[in-house]
């Protein structure tokens, strides 16, 4: 079973500890030339198309104008700290853990396309939404031709399981249907009971997404079927509300 998760607008240049593993992306060379593309753009330009304030659209400005250094690089997994990747809980991960993660997780990027979690990169932001002049499409049509094919491929070449822990967003990156025709995607649920109510809080699902990442690394599942054994401060399985497919995690 392969994982997919996806990138974090919060990154990181150092950790605690030194993991000394690392890979080169897949898709380096494009990521460099899209990210030569953003140097020739003002601060002003960028919080408009990051959609952020004028102090990190500064901050990314000036990645951008030193993304060319040979330095400053970081293991994928351990460069993105959102609320996911706090959840993964790395800091617990054994050397043969990390070495399963980088044979089993996807992480979805707009700048870096695929990236396996000791992929060495560099901090950055980008939106998936963003046409750069060179390629005259979004970040998301610009991705689709060169990662559908290949990511069908690598799941196939698994056992033909996609563990969907990634949002929504992050689909439009492939040609989605096409995925969902050619492998099995299984796409967990984490709901809050609310007045009697199912529904979606964020950020439970961001902590759910993560921990099942990790519980999924860790134990090495490569069953559907074992997901049911998941549980996170109070999310269980749900039979009842659940398929194969799409298992429910509740919490009450």
């Amino acid at each position: 079973m392969q994982i997919m998760i996806g990138s974090a607008k919060e990154m990181r240049l150092e950790c605690s500890y030194i993991l000394r593993e690392k890979t080169l992306p897949l898709f380096h060379d494009e990521a460099f030339a899209n990210a030569m593309q953003m140097t020739a753009y003002g601060e002003d330009e960028l919080r408009e198309m990051l959609k952020c304030n004028a102090g990190i659209a500064s901050e990314n400005r000036l990645r951008y104008m030193r993304f060319a250094e040979p330095c400053n690089e970081l293991q994928a997994i351990l460069a993105y700290n959102g609320v996911v990747y706090k959840h993964i809980h790395t800091e617990n991960f054994t050397l043969d853990d990390f070495k399963y993660a980088g044979s089993h997780l996807w992480i979805t990027s707009f700048l870096y396309g695929l990236l396996r979690p000791l992929d060495m990169i560099k901090c950055y932001r980008l939106e998936g939404d963003i046409v750069l002049s060179n390629n005259g499409c979004s970040m998301f049509d610009y991705w689709k031709p060169i990662l559908t094919d290949m990511f069908i491929e690598s799941v196939k070449n698994d056992d033909g399981v996609l563990l969907d822990l990634a949002s929504n967003e992050m689909h439009k990156l492939f040609d989605w249907r096409k995925v969902k025709r050619e492998i099995t995607v299984v796409r967990p649920e984490f709901l809050v009971c609310k007045c009697g109510k199912l529904k979606t809080v964020v950020i439970y699902s961001k902590m759910c997404r993560g921990e099942m990442t990790g519980f999924v690394i860790k134990n090495r599942i490569c069953d559907v079927g074992a997901l049911r054994g998941f549980t996170y401060e109070g999310f269980n399985y749900l039979p009842q509300k659940s398929t194969l497919t799409s298992p429910v995690f509740v919490l009450e």
